[in-house]
């Protein structure tokens, strides 16, 4: 584990309940039920699910972007249980509370790097979470700001004149790592950070991410279908199966003795990669590639 500044824990939530409400002739649905998890100071924890298991909801969630984004009607609802982030009760929070959270977490969506605005430059992209809280901020301390996140993401400051289109997926990636890392947040939440990327971008990604980590001391919730991304950086991880959680633990804890099915059929398919979990040797196996003979999932 990697200790941070902060003494409060990150994320706590007990028997969370989130759902869906009913959308035109779509009816309610429940995309998270009954999660409980804490995260330390400085800690990484990973959550591993394929797609519909609830992972992204979650992430809206805790992050609060799920408050203030969307159509009221499409938003997920904390239904039951409790959610604290950086000691914020999520349960009916404030719109004045909701802005001082979100200067404390960065979150790296799913789809970050796909839709950076193709008008902005870098530098306007990485400044714009800046000066959409506060229009009147310094100018000259925000280039700085933005330059420094951009040396740390080990991009060169030329690309701040650059538009997202003329650079590789790989640097786009690295750019909106440094939107979601600017106000030096004490929580990172990024929702499958090297989705759609090769292998050799992939392990970049995820090396930088685990690198700014121990350098800034932030505690993350990385999340991720891909057991070989969760491996190197995180300290912990959750399997997350149709909104629930099924293990939490070590991944050697988690697999070597699971005592739901879809854990153990995780085990089974991951074995390989499960047993050099401390290696650098092992291609990523997507959860989602697996497939699921049980039943549909119910999450989101």
């Amino acid at each position: 584990m990697r200790h941070g500044a902060a003494s409060v824990p990150p994320i706590t939530t007990s028997d969370l309940t989130v759902e869906y409400p009913p959308h035109g002739a779509s009816p309610a649905f429940v995309a998270v039920h009954g999660f409980t998890l804490r995260i330390a100071p400085g800690e990484v924890v990973g959550l591993l699910g394929e797609s519909g298991s609830g992972k992204s909801t979650l992430a809206r969630v805790l992050s609060g972007d799920a408050f203030v984004s969307d159509a009221a009607g499409m938003r997920p609802q904390i239904t039951g249980g409790e959610a604290t982030v950086l000691g914020f009760g999520l349960r009916r929070i404030s719109k004045r509370k909701l802005t001082r959270l979100t200067f404390g977490v960065g979150l790296l969506a799913q789809d970050a790097a796909d839709t950076l605005p193709s008008t902005m430059t870098v530098a306007e992209i990485v400044a714009e979470p800046v000066l959409e809280r506060d229009r009147r901020y310094n100018r000259r301390a925000l280039g700085v700001r933005v330059a420094t996140m951009i040396d740390a993401v080990r991009l060169p400051l030329a690309v701040l004149g650059q538009y997202p289109y003329e650079l590789s997926s790989g640097q786009r990636q690295r750019v909106a790592l440094a939107r979601a890392l600017v106000f030096g947040p004490a929580l990172l939440i990024a929702d499958e950070p090297t989705a759609g990327v090769d292998v050799l971008v992939r392990d970049a990604v995820i090396d930088l991410i685990s690198e700014l980590q121990q350098e800034r001391a932030f505690s993350a919730l990385v999340i991720s279908s891909d057991l070989a991304v969760l491996r190197r950086v995180a300290d912990r991880i959750g399997v997350m199966h149709q909104g629930v959680l099924v293990g939490l633990g070590t991944i050697d804890e988690v697999f070597r003795d699971p005592w739901h099915p879809y854990v153990r059929g995780l085990a089974a398919a991951l074995q390989p990669e499960i047993d050099l979990a401390g290696t650098d040797a092992v291609p990523g196996v997507a959860v989602g590639d697996m497939g699921d003979e049980s039943d549909t999932a119910v999450g989101s």
